[in-house]
């Protein structure tokens, strides 16, 4: 099983922070980190799961609503003296550039199924090529259209449909697929680890990372240890989890 850091180690670390991905980049055996990335007011990416600002910083709004530095002056909780800021695309790909470039892999997931975020495919396309990080990139987004457009933007480019379950990720990589008239199997399937709703055979050849919600900071960790058996048996190959270094 090849295991992901999802929003880096957010189990015992805020989610999406510099701290976060510091910690996941420095987990010996991990394969990649995942995060989230959005655009502000006036244009620039930043790694947020949410499509407020609420929950994980002291400020309230639409992340959409305000510009970075409005951002930047919102505090994330850490539990420390020290509170730290919502970071841009361009930070993380600073922090993770020389991991990148040495076989770790990065899941860029576009948030933009609730507000489309015109423009967002072209930046962050570009961005990874400023830094020339494509191949250690895998795009993934809950909207397939968005999919489509960073396909056209970049052929090569390794994507990933995402969904609450795993026969709805098929059904769509299917579509895409034919689509793009793209090789069978080469769209990765991202559903919930709750939603393994389809056998394993209908799956078989093909990378399917389940990601899983579960506690995240500064929720106290259950203790409680994965069966990453059963999910293998279930087809998939990859997960994205909040303690990865609890299991490497």
């Amino acid at each position: 099983m090849k295991i992901w850091a999802h929003r880096g180690c957010s189990q015992n670390y805020p989610e999406n922070t510099l701290t976060s991905f510091e910690k996941a980049m420095n987990i010996e055996g991990l394969s990649g980190i995942e995060l989230d990335i959005q655009l502000t007011k006036d244009g620039e990416l930043v790694v947020i799961h949410d499509e407020k600002v609420d929950r994980t910083t002291d400020g309230i709004g639409f992340v959409r609503d305000f510009t970075l530095s409005g951002l930047k002056a919102l505090h994330i909780r850490t539990g420390e003296e020290k509170a730290e800021s919502i970071p841009t695309m361009r930070e993380v790909l600073e922090l993770l550039r020389s991991r990148l470039q040495n076989g770790l892999k990065l899941n860029i997931e576009l948030k933009n199924s609730v507000y489309p975020y015109p423009g967002m495919e072209e930046k962050i396309v570009k961005l990874v090529a400023e830094y020339g990080l494509q191949d250690a990139i895998v795009y993934s987004s809950f909207y397939p259209n968005s999919l489509l457009k960073v396909h056209e933007l970049e052929p090569d480019a390794k994507l990933g449909v995402l969904n609450g379950s795993l026969s709805n990720c098929l059904f769509m990589a299917l579509g895409i697929e034919d689509l793009l008239k793209l090789e069978r199997g080469s769209i990765a399937l991202h559903p919930s680890g709750n939603g393994l709703d389809i056998p394993a055979d209908m799956v078989s050849g093909r990378t399917v990372r389940a990601w899983f919600g579960g506690h995240l900071y500064p929720s106290k960790p259950t203790g409680g240890r994965m069966d990453f058996v059963r999910f293998e048996n279930a087809g998939v190959t990859n997960v994205f989890i909040n303690e990865p270094e609890v299991y490497l």
